[in-house]
């Protein structure tokens, strides 16, 4: 069953089958400048966007900033978790969609939906969302996969994009969408994503493998040690 569009056509979700991933900027250099979340944060949830989209087998974009300067290199974990992501080398330009090579790369993706984070929030990530609403893409914003200086920042770039028609959307939303069921033989690599999103995930499974120990051992609960 497709998926519904809403009152100016546009889908309402994200739609796997017609949807890439964009993944700008995200350098150790600019990584130093975010102060609207700890950069850890931001570093394990960028890398786990980079993970969901493998497992959901979409296309993957990234570019960086100038990486040879003051930027330095993507985070390896963008590619190590995406290894089929298609990285495009700019010429300085600020805004990844000023890139003719980085439009074309995400034209050949073939799809109509894009979902992009990026550090700097208010630079990196809006620039090229706002251009891609523009060119007829529906773009969502990964908020709390980007990074910016300040909150203030964070927040006067959301109404700035929400104006613009990007849709502000967080990461575990992102993998939730693009999951679709837990009724799937990947079910447990998607747990494991999971737990890259909220870390206490973690916790949630180990106390459900326990527990899935005891009833198939069949030891009363009160048996167990710490």
């Amino acid at each position: 069953m497709s998926t519904p569009a809403n009152f100016d056509g546009r889908k309402p979700v994200i739609d796997p089958n017609d949807v890439a991933m964009l993944l700008i900027d995200h350098q150790s250099g600019l990584f130093q400048t975010v102060q609207d979340m700890p950069f850890t944060t931001l570093r394990r949830l960028a890398g786990a966007l980079a993970k969901v989209a493998s497992l959901a087998k979409i296309p993957v974009v990234t570019t960086a900033s100038v990486p040879q300067g003051p930027n330095g290199p993507l985070i390896p974990e963008i590619h190590a978790n995406a290894p089929h992501a298609r990285y495009v080398a700019r010429k300085g330009e600020i805004n990844a969609w000023d890139n003719p090579e980085f439009v074309q790369a995400v034209k050949d993706t073939g799809k109509k939906q894009l979902i992009v984070a990026g550090t700097i929030t208010s630079v990196c990530m809006a620039f090229p969302s706002i251009a891609a609403v523009a060119d007829g893409y529906q773009v969502f914003a990964v908020i709390d996969a980007s990074g910016t200086y300040s909150k203030m920042a964070q927040e006067i770039t959301l109404a700035r994009m929400a104006q613009a028609g990007v849709v502000p959307i967080d990461t575990a939303a992102v993998a939730s969408e693009l999951q679709k069921t837990w009724n799937r033989a990947d079910a447990a690599e998607w747990a494991q994503a999971y737990t890259q999103i909220f870390p206490n995930y973690q916790l949630l499974i180990e106390s459900y493998s326990k527990a899935q120990e005891v009833a198939q051992n069949h030891e009363p609960l009160d048996s167990q040690r710490t």
